[in-house]
């Protein structure tokens, strides 16, 4: 009997982008992920010196209701990489549309990123921003390595929401959620 498998062996693609013989475009490729609309994100976590780290994202993901899992993806030469593995807890932070500025600061390396912000110590002191939309307080399950970025998975231990509007992202833009109510009071004009 043979336990070979039965598909064909393919090379790992994390290998096979990186190296110049993929036939697609970085550039290309990221203005077509770009064409998909997500909602923006400040992951944050306490590092082991106590200091608040954080950063805008838009790769969270929902993966299981039961139990409650999540994940996230950043760049493996991010300046935060040791604090978000080195961390118990990390909180995702769903910002809302009146938070643009909020999410442009977050995007870019700076030690003073909570300098002027308004938040709290979550679980493991994952930094709770105030006026979220959405907080997701997660325990690290695990992370995974996928080509230039690491995989976090989160066990959601506390959440919190309100019925604010969210802000979303596309084609390098943010944007607003246009509601029913929205669609229907143009068309009456």
């Amino acid at each position: 009997m043979n336990d070979a498998p039965k598909h064909p062996i393919h090379p790992n693609p994390a290998n096979e982008l990186a190296s110049d013989s993929s036939p697609i475009d970085p550039r290309e490729f990221r203005n077509a992920l770009g064409t998909y609309a997500t909602g923006v994100t400040i992951i944050t976590a306490a590092g082991s010196d106590g200091k608040p780290y954080g950063l805008t994202c838009n790769s969270f993901a929902s993966v299981s209701l039961n139990p409650p899992l999540v994940l996230w993806s950043l760049v493996r030469y991010s300046s935060s990489l040791n604090a978000f593995q080195n961390s118990t807890h990390f909180a995702v932070n769903v910002l809302g549309a009146s938070q643009q500025a909020l999410a442009n600061k977050f995007a870019k390396s700076s030690d003073e990123k909570f300098v002027g912000v308004d938040w709290s110590a979550g679980l493991g002191n994952a930094p709770l921003l105030k006026e979220s939309v959405a907080n997701f307080q997660c325990r690290s399950v695990n992370r995974y390595y996928g080509g230039d970025h690491v995989i976090f998975l989160g066990a959601v231990e506390a959440y919190s929401y309100n019925h604010s509007e969210p802000l979303l992202f596309a084609r390098g833009g943010y944007g607003r959620f246009l509601s029913t109510d929205d669609r229907h009071g143009a068309d009456k004009s």
